[in-house]
């Protein structure tokens, strides 16, 4: 009997760890299904402007799938069958150069399976963009408020850790730290497989040698801004962390950070609600969400803790 015993509480232990081994297993056979490696940038690949038109039409507003504050993006095909998504920069806007080189100089350096893949840059005098791998699945934010669409409890929370993920490797795994500056559901794409890739560095901040923050005068969406950042302009990898907290209580709520008035905002909406399956989700994006920075958590220590929950769901 007590041997019994004892085989039941090991199974209770290793039955779970062995499911989340053979998800992440899944996930990542899915990421890499015939690559050896998974640069953010394909440098050897050259698309001429010419092209760019041929397989966007022209730049047909059909081919439309995006729009943003520097710029349009386009769904194209190439003559070889390949898809791709154009990110043309709006020159009329000073601020477009800037962003364009900022997206070139960040991207080219960085190498992760949960980062948009640039293909390469097109560049002429009146034109800018950039050849990014198309995302067949969209962005996260048609997931969440489209009728049509419809993400389960393990969807959103896999889709949150290969955020976290992404995340982790710019604050802790690159040379010098990189901010992202514009985390939000619609910067949050998604292959076809689902597997999610953050997108849109236009703002990004590299942190230079033995520097933790830095300021700045450009600003991100509003509801998701960190208070240091949006009152002093201060930015460090913490208001990353309070923007990604803010994005996953809006993940698992469905509801904007701008649907609230007053000084009723989602943190507090989310602490007068009583959710038993994601209540251990909701404590993680609180951390995430402290209004000081120095006691907000870190990258490295989300992904864990996320990692534990998916455990426990698929243990269910």
């Amino acid at each position: 009997m007590k041997h019994c015993v004892v085989c039941q509480g090991i199974a209770l232990v290793f039955v779970p760890i062995a499911f989340l081994f053979l998800w992440i297993r899944y996930r990542r056979g899915k990421r890499f299904p015939q690559r050896a490696d998974s640069l953010s940038i394909v440098t050897t690949e050259r698309i001429s402007y010419y092209e760019l038109l041929q397989a966007t039409d022209s730049l047909s507003e059909s081919n439309l799938i995006g729009s943003g504050s520097f710029g349009y993006v386009y769904k194209g095909v190439l003559r070889s069958g390949t898809a791709i998504a154009v990110k043309v920069f709006n020159l009329q806007l000073e601020e477009a150069f800037k962003s364009f080189d900022t997206e070139c100089e960040v991207l080219r350096s960085l190498r992760h399976r949960n980062l948009v893949k640039v293909i390469t840059s097109c560049s002429n005098l009146d034109f800018n963009a950039l050849v990014l791998e198309y995302m067949s699945n969209g962005s996260l934010d048609k997931y969440l408020y489209s009728h049509n669409y419809f993400l389960d409890i393990r969807q959103r929370l896999s889709i949150m850790i290969d955020v976290a993920c992404a995340l982790e490797y710019l604050h802790h795994g690159c040379s010098s730290p990189v901010i992202h500056c514009d985390l939000k559901p619609s910067n949050v794409l998604l292959d076809e497989d689902m597997v999610a890739h953050l997108s849109d560095f236009g703002i990004s901040k590299l942190l230079g040698e033995d520097k933790s923050d830095l300021y700045t005068k450009t600003l991100a969406t509003f509801g998701y801004i960190a208070p240091e950042y949006g009152l002093d302009g201060l930015v460090s990898v913490k208001c990353d962390v309070y923007s990604y907290g803010i994005m996953l209580l809006e993940t698992f709520t469905r509801r904007k950070p701008s649907d609230f008035e007053g000084d009723l905002n989602l943190k507090q909406w989310r602490l007068q609600k009583k959710l038993d399956v994601v209540s251990s989700i909701m404590k993680v994006a609180l951390d995430c969400c402290v209004e000081s920075p120095a006691r907000r958590t870190n990258m490295k220590d989300v992904v864990g803790m996320l990692q534990k929950i998916m455990i426990q769901l698929l243990a269910r």
